[in-house]
């Protein structure tokens, strides 16, 4: 739902640069990593040298297995004017993919630049994609703690919980979910 609405955002004004960022972002989420490479080298020729587009890019770039190029994206969009949670998160993708263990260092950055729940969950997501339940179960449980009312932080944090055979709490944390989002 949300990738069609940031494409109507687009259809109806395409100077929206959140809706670009947006769409990009959905697309990596969905597994679509091509049509976000290709979606975000477009947005770019509207917005050069946007630090959230090369961040986008980049994370896509990575998933697609294009690390050098998406390193080099994303060192460039820490320089752009201008900070994000996203851009943070991104760098910490890539050196969780490098596994140089210092992913860690680029998350807290991330969360201090945007405390907002849905930035440890996003994290959780990207240590989740590389196969790091433990990891992405620490960020869930951040983002539980502070967003106990969004069925989606307890769901990612299930997923994490059942991915480290954590039955029992995998289990609790589903009913959670469905408490909150019934027909989920």
């Amino acid at each position: 739902n949300s990738l069609r609405y940031y494409s109507r955002a687009l259809e109806l004004d395409k100077s929206d640069l959140a809706g670009w960022v947006g769409q990009v972002q959905m697309l990596v989420l969905l597994g679509e990593f091509s049509e976000a490479e290709l979606w975000s080298r477009k947005a770019l020729e509207f917005f050069k040298s946007h630090g959230d587009l090369m961040a986008g890019r980049a994370q896509a770039l990575s998933r697609i297995g294009d690390r050098s190029r998406a390193m080099e994206l994303a060192d460039a969009a820490l320089r752009q004017e201008g900070s994000s949670a996203y851009r943070w998160m991104v760098r910490g993708e890539l050196l969780i993919s490098a596994r140089d263990g210092v992913d860690q260092h680029c998350f807290d950055k991330a969360v201090l630049a945007e405390p907002d729940w849905l930035v440890p969950l996003e994290i959780a997501l990207c240590y989740l994609h590389y196969s790091q339940p433990s990891n992405a179960l620490l960020r869930a449980r951040k983002a539980v703690e502070k967003a106990p009312e969004s069925f989606y932080a307890w769901l990612v944090q299930g997923e994490c919980e059942q991915s480290l055979g954590f039955v029992k709490g995998a289990k609790t944390s589903y009913e959670r979910c469905l408490e909150l989002s019934p027909r989920h």
